[in-house]
Order: C-alpha cells, then structure tokens, then sequence
C-alpha cells in the first residue's frame, strides 16, 4: 500500500499527487515511468514520473483525468492509500553530452518534460522550455520550470497568456535567433511531436518524443504501445519511451490512436468503474 500525501488540483482536469514510496525515489530516472493499481478490481495504468523527493522517499505523478482509473485516481485524498505502485520502468531518457537543449512540452505532457528539465539543469546543460497550452486557464508547472530553466516560454493558441501561437512557431523563431541547439525534447500529442520533430529534421538537431501517452500494459505483453521506428516495430514500454523523433511513424501512431474512439465513448457511458467516480461525485 503507498500512502498520498500530498494532492494539488493543478486544473479543471489534471492532478499532482505526491506518493511515499522510497525505494522508487531513490532510483529513478527522468523519462521512465510508474504502474498504479487502485484496487484489487482495477486496472494496470503507466504514468510518467514527474518528480522525485528521495530524502523525503516521495514520487510526483501528475496525471489528466482521461479514463476511468485516472477519475477514480483523481478522487482519492490525502492519507488515502492505492494498493500497488510499482516501478521505476522503462528506459531513462539518454541526454547524450547535449551542452543547450530545448524542452518542448504540450499541454500535460509538460508533466513528462519537466523531469528532463530538470534532470538538464542540474547538470550544467543550458535549458530553454517552450511550454504550449490551448489557453491560459490550463497553465501547469510555470513556477516550477522557472527553477529548473534558462529561459521559459510559454505559448498559447489563442494568445490568451505567454506568446499567441504553436510551440512549433516559437521553436523556428529561436532557431532562425542563432540558437544552435544540440538535442531537442518534444512530449505532447502525437501531432504536435510530429510537427516539431519536422521542424528540426532540416537542421539536423537530434530530436528525442516520449510515446508514453501510448502505452496501456508497461511490461511488452500486450502490444498495445506498439510503433514503427525506423521502419522496425518497437514498443513504447520496454524499447522507450523515448524514440528517434525522426523516424517515428506518426501518420500510423495517430491512425492506431483513434481505432478505439467510439469504444471509449461508449465505455464512459456504461462503465462500472465510471459508476463508480460517479458516485465519489468525481464524473462529468
């Protein structure tokens, strides 16, 4: 059992929870990830580990409410317990000897960016973020990466806070500045990845993209994070997450991405454990 002790609703629809769990606070790494189980009727879930505390023995996991798991996740409080979490998997993220890299967050897959951030800073690395959000009022970890940066920018598409535009727009512009990086992150959506890993394809920067928003098992059995890299299939969990951004195919990832819409749709509708949140008051 791993005790919350610590919640921060961080907007209408992402959550910061704060779990004791030491031995995983003394190991891991940025770019790998947790698995948590609610309860003995819930499922297996992977989340990106956002932070770590090992002198406090504590793991950050910051998470949106998009499922099922991660609704009844989201109702949980300080003090409670969830039944099994486990880790730290996965690959670390390999910086290489990258002396000034660009971190690209979309949305909350900031949450995932920030520990490579982080990681960077730490370590001498000159470190600009570029974080993109739709609007103002779903603005995460601003003071956060402030700490771990050079330079911040944050971008929204309807210019409603930080600079109007793609974090695309903003990566071109430091690039034709003279910026001449030598690692680029990206993590968000799938398109966003694409569209930043062909802005540095011209330019020859190694691009690194996080495919954990696919994975569903963690260990390699189900096959449900499976992607083309390179023309080779690889799977998120146990070959990544992180991936040549240049040789990922996107066109397929996105296609695979929307096979099972409709179904969750109607998963939401008739769901036992969306009953369940319900009930909690946690549902919308």
């Amino acid at each position: 059992m791993y005790k919350i002790v610590k919640r921060q609703q961080l907007n209408d629809t992402v959550v910061r929870l704060d779990v004791e769990a030491p031995f995983i606070a003394a190991k891991a790494k940025a770019g790998q990830f947790i698995i948590f189980r609610i309860d003995e009727q819930g499922e297996r879930v992977p989340l990106t580990i956002a932070d770590t505390d090992p002198d406090k023995g504590t793991v950050t996991i910051i998470f949106q409410i998009v499922g099922q798991s991660t609704m009844l996740l989201s109702q949980m409080k300080e003090g409670d317990y969830i039944l099994d979490f486990v880790g730290p998997l996965g690959t670390a993220t390999d910086f290489g000897d990258a002396k000034k890299v660009c971190v690209i967050g979309g949305g909350v897959g900031n949450a995932i960016a920030y520990p490579s951030a982080k990681a960077l800073f730490k370590a001498g690395v000159d470190v600009d973020v570029i974080a993109g959000f739709r609007s103002k009022d779903i603005v995460i970890l601003e003071d956060e990466y402030k700490s771990i940066c050079n330079r911040l920018f944050i971008t929204t598409d309807d210019g409603s806070y930080g600079e109007k535009g793609f974090v695309t727009n903003k990566l071109q512009s430091l690039i034709d500045e003279g910026n001449n990086y030598d690692l680029v992150i990206a993590i968000g959506p799938i398109p966003m990845m694409k569209f930043v890993s062909k802005v540095t394809e011209p330019y020859n920067i190694k691009t690194l993209v996080s495919l954990n928003p696919i994975m569903i098992d963690g260990t390699g059995m189900c096959g449900g994070c499976r992607v083309t890299v390179d023309g080779k299939i690889k799977f998120a969990c146990v070959d990544g997450p992180d991936f040549d951004g240049h040789k990922v195919d996107y066109d397929e990832l996105m296609k695979r991405n929307s096979t099972y819409r409709d179904f969750e749709a109607h998963d939401r509708e008739n769901c036992r454990m969306y009953k369940a949140a319900e009930n909690l008051g946690g549902a919308k």
